[in-house]
Formats: C-alpha cells, sequence, structure tokens
C-alpha cells in the first residue's frame, strides 16, 4: 500500500491531495517536492526517499497530481495548471515558504508551472525526462514520440461507465512501463506497478481520472511562450535511451529559460524516460548539488 498521506486544499471546489513527506519536517533544511510522472503515484520517488544523502539535503516532499494516486477533487475536470496551483496550496497548508521542485515527464512540466506561477516560492526547478511543448510534429520531427497516438486508444477505450469491480487493464500499464522503463523492465518494478495501478484506479471513478489524465497528457497546451517568466534555476536532466522525448528537444527547449538565473541540461547515458526511477545514482546526486549552490 502506498505511504502517502491526505490534506485539503481550496482549489477545484476543494481538493484531497496525496503527498508524502520522507520524514519529520525540519525547518532547517530546504524542501524537495518531487512531483509523479503518467499514472504513476509518489511511490515512483522511492529511490529518493531511500537516499540517506539527499533526505539529509532536504525534506522530500511528494506531492500527487490530479488523477493520481490518492489526490481526488470535488470538480470532475482538471489541467495541468490545477495540478500545479493545488501543488503550491499544500506548500502553504504545511507552512512551506520556499521548495525547489523535480518533476519526472509530466511532473516537468508541471514544476515549469509552479516556477511561472510562485515564482518567490520556487527556488529552483529540475525537469526529468520532459517537454515544454504540447504534442507537436516539432517535437516529433526532433524524435520524440506521437503521444497522441499513444493515448487516442486509452482515451476510447475508457469512454464508456464501468462497474465498481473494473480495473485497470494490465496491459495499459504494460504499455506506460515500457516507455517509462524501456523494454527491458525490472519483473519487481512491474509487479509493484501491476498492482499499485489496480488499487489507484478502480470502479467508474478510477476509470473517469485515469481517462482525463490521459486526455491531459495528449491535448495539453505547450509552454514556449511562457518560459521567460521562469526565473529561478533550472536543472534538465534527460536520458540517452529516452523513448518519449529526445535529447535534440531538450537541447533546444533548455535555451528557451532566457530569463533564468541558470538553466543547464545535464544528459545522462542510457538513461531512461523514468529517470529518477532508472538512474537515481544521477539524479539524486545532480540534484543534492543543485540544492546545495542555490540555496
Amino acid at each position: 500500500m502506498s505511504d502517502a498521506e491526505t490534506l485539503a486544499v481550496p482549489h477545484l471546489g476543494t481538493s484531497t491531495i496525496g503527498y508524502r513527506l520522507g520524514k519529520a519536517y525540519d525547518a532547517s533544511l530546504p524542501t524537495l517536492v518531487m512531483v509523479n510522472s503518467f499514472t504513476t503515484s509518489a511511490e515512483l520517488y522511492r529511490p529518493q526517499f531511500a537516499d540517506e544523502r539527499l533526505t539529509a539535503t532536504a525534506n522530500l516532499l511528494a506531492i500527487e497530481p490530479y488523477g493520481h494516486g490518492q489526490t481526488r477533487a470535488a470538480y470532475k475536470q482538471f489541467t495541468y495548471w490545477d495540478s500545479a496551483i493545488a501543488s503550491l496550496q499544500v506548500l502553504d497548508a504545511l507552512g512551506i515558504r520556499e521548495a525547489f521542485v523535480l518533476g519526472t515527464s509530466q511532473g516537468g512540466w508541471i514544476a515549469a508551472r509552479m516556477a511561472m506561477l510562485a515564482p518567490d516560492t520556487v527556488k529552483g526547478i529540475i525537469p526529468l525526462g520532459t517537454s515544454m511543448d504540447f504534442e507537436s510534429p516539432r517535437s516529433r520531427d526532433l524524435g520524440c514520440w506521437d503521444g497522441v497516438g499513444f493515448c487516442a486508444p486509452a482515451i476510447a477505450a475508457l469512454a464508456e461507465n464501468v462497474g465498481d469491480d473494473w480495473v485497470i487493464p494490465t496491459e495499459l500499464v504494460d504499455a506506460v512501463l515500457a516507455e517509462g522503463f524501456g523494454e527491458n523492465v525490472p519483473p519487481e518494478e512491474r509487479t509493484f506497478w501491476h498492482t499499485t495501478h489496480q488499487q489507484n484506479y478502480v470502479g467508474d471513478a478510477g476509470r473517469e481520472r485515469l481517462r482525463i489524465s490521459t486526455i491531459n497528457l495528449s491535448d495539453r497546451d505547450g509552454l514556449h511562450r511562457r518560459l521567460d517568466s521562469v526565473r529561478c534555476p533550472v536543472l534538465w536532466m534527460h536520458g540517452t535511451a529516452d523513448r518519449v522525448y529526445s535529447v535534440a528537444n531538450a537541447q533546444e527547449e533548455v535555451g528557451l529559460f532566457v530569463n533564468s538565473a541558470d538553466a543547464e541540461l545535464r544528459v545522462v547515458d542510457d538513461g531512461q524516460h523514468f529517470l529518477s526511477a532508472t538512474n537515481p545514482e544521477d539524479v539524486n546526486t545532480a540534484t543534492i548539488e543543485f540544492i546545495a549552490r542555490w540555496t
């Protein structure tokens, strides 16, 4: 079962947000918010919570976006902007005035949105294996996936109401895992995420959350013309084996943070899309250095 807790925030007609704090909050340490990738949960960051160097450097706070984990809203429609706003309200509710934000895949563009919305709160962002574009022809020309094509079958399959006994089909989970971990998904990860997904996406409410999350991924707005409003430093990490978004795309997009205090792209050899899970040593070490530099 998940180690996540929940708290209430006012956004979207009052929401219950799933979050996991690594240990008792220490006001003497900076805070690192971690935002998970598509259909995963706070449990994506198990390697970060297990790293004693990282937990000694910062308070680790994983926040689950709308449609994911234990997060629920009174309103049934939501976007990535809503997840960014709710995440900032979680910081307010916990009395945390400043934070760095790390995000994997969709978590990366949620992190960027948080930095735009609250520049005095977000002290730096660490996007991992992400994109700042919509699912555009430009990104496909640079070697990124066809996200619209990937999502379309699931959006169609999830359109009809289901009974209380419904759980997410394992083939949908496996499709996500293949993109995140590559062709050779570790057996223990496959088993873990089959179980976790089938706890999180149950019954008609689970089907609906999953469908809206998939629509968000497919139909999201791009951020290119907004990125000049990000003022905080950016450390973008991207794996050479990422099957979803390309290094070439990251190289172009990191240059769009023209007003950031610093914007660096760090390429990880053989790193997969779920970089925080497949290459935790690289990510954790770089994150510790980034926080130390900008605190």
